[in-house]
């Protein structure tokens, strides 16, 4: 009877004793790169990211009341679960070209300093990873007009992605003078 208990513990001992011979030993990190993060969007055809960190939601659909005596850039204002939020067009802001709202278009809710807000974007691209030590000063794929809120820039894909800095942008005197 000693014998037939001893049978299934023998089993399972040579079935682990298998296992460990015939086991794929992990994968090994040699190198770990730290990461930047960041939510990819476009203004027309440029490519831009913003710090993952300065960007509190995307909406997708927003309804817009008008503001009268406000400039062109302002769209309005939009009622968010129960919070008035100013909805900028970041486009318009920038470059005095104001942004066709499209399927596409989204607004991207920011706050800094106690200001909150909309910007309305063209699109939104997607989170996005870079490899921290591929960072460039390189801002030249940028309009003019948007040099003052650069920090920088990411290749990938082929593309160069610009570092978009929310925090310049609320930081500027003309953001918050809003009156026409």
């Amino acid at each position: 009877m000693a014998r037939g208990n001893q049978l299934p513990i023998l089993l399972l001992y040579q079935m682990a004793q298998r296992g460990v011979q015939n086991a794929h030993s992990l994968p090994q990190q040699l190198e770990v790169k730290s990461t930047w993060s960041g939510v990819g969007f476009s203004i027309g055809t440029t490519p831009m990211v913003a710090p993952l960190d300065q960007v509190k939601e995307i909406l997708t659909h927003v309804t817009i009341s008008r503001i009268p005596g406000a400039k062109e850039w302002v769209r309005g204002v939009s009622n968010v679960r129960g919070n008035l939020l100013p909805i900028l067009d970041l486009r318009g802001f920038i470059s005095g070209t104001p942004s066709k709202l499209t399927r596409h278009s989204r607004v991207l809710v920011v706050q800094h300093k106690g200001i909150n807000a909309g910007l309305v974007v063209d699109a939104v691209l997607g989170m996005r990873h870079f490899i921290a030590d591929e960072f460039s000063n390189d801002i030249s794929a940028a309009d003019a007009s948007c040099h003052k809120y650069m920090h920088g820039s990411y290749s990938q894909g082929g593309y160069s992605w610009l570092i978009f800095d929310i925090h310049k942008l609320i930081e500027m005197p003309e953001f918050v003078q809003v009156a026409a």
